[in-house]
């Protein structure tokens, strides 16, 4: 039964987490927004996303996993926080606007905004220090500019005592310095760098040898 039948939740014994950045990476139904998931809900975020506060369900379909999870705090308890995941912050900005705490999110509906502008402006006025923040392919909506500048922003919040856990495809977004990694392959989880990933070496290969590429992938 899902989503006991991935192989990764069946091995899955502990994670580590580090206290500024921790990356979850994997190929596509490899468990890893699966996993997120249920870190965020054990953790008391609404599971579709938004703060410990939000209280809506549009599609209650996670799974049971968060009740399987035991969470091991340490002794600085965040004290803001946010579940942000691609495929429901429809759902989140529509639940922002019914509350009418638009204020808090930079004072402009997130629906009057581009999908990547309401994304950054969640980052850039919600998100304060000393908070924990899960982050679900935060990349789905930004340039790769607005990624950089998303790098400045975690940054700046990190300095003031905030904790990132993000699953992601983009090598940019992979690159803060002085995180752990853990990638997601069939049964195992391993902690690996930046250099390591499937993401990096094929854009690496993509930007350095693209002619080479395309002649495997295209040839008959």
């Amino acid at each position: 039964m899902y989503p006991f039948s991935l192989p990764i939740v069946r091995s899955l014994q502990a994670l580590s987490f580090h206290p500024k950045v921790t990356y979850i990476i994997g190929e596509n139904g490899t468990g890893k927004s699966t996993l997120l998931e249920a870190i965020a809900t054990a953790w008391g975020f609404n599971p579709e996303g938004g703060t410990k506060n939000f209280r809506f369900s549009t599609n209650a379909s996670h799974s049971d996993l968060h009740k399987y999870l035991t969470l091991v705090k340490g002794l600085q308890k965040p004290i803001d926080g946010f579940f942000l995941r691609a495929e429901s912050f429809y759902n989140v900005a529509s639940y922002i606007d019914e509350i009418d705490a638009i204020r808090s999110y930079g004072g402009t509906s997130l629906h009057e905004q581009s999908h990547g502008e309401s994304f950054f402006s969640v980052f850039m006025n919600r998100f304060s220090g000393n908070g924990l923040y899960i982050l679900d392919e935060p990349e789905a909506a930004l340039s790769p500019m607005r990624q950089l500048s998303m790098l400045i922003r975690m940054h700046e919040l990190i300095d003031e005592g905030a904790q990132f856990i993000i699953a992601t495809h983009s090598p940019i977004l992979m690159g803060y310095p002085d995180a752990t990694m853990y990638s997601l392959h069939q049964e195992k989880i391993q902690e690996i760098t930046l250099e390591e990933t499937e993401h990096y070496q094929t854009m690496k290969l993509f930007f350095e040898d693209r002619e080479r590429l395309f002649h495997h992938l295209f040839r008959p």
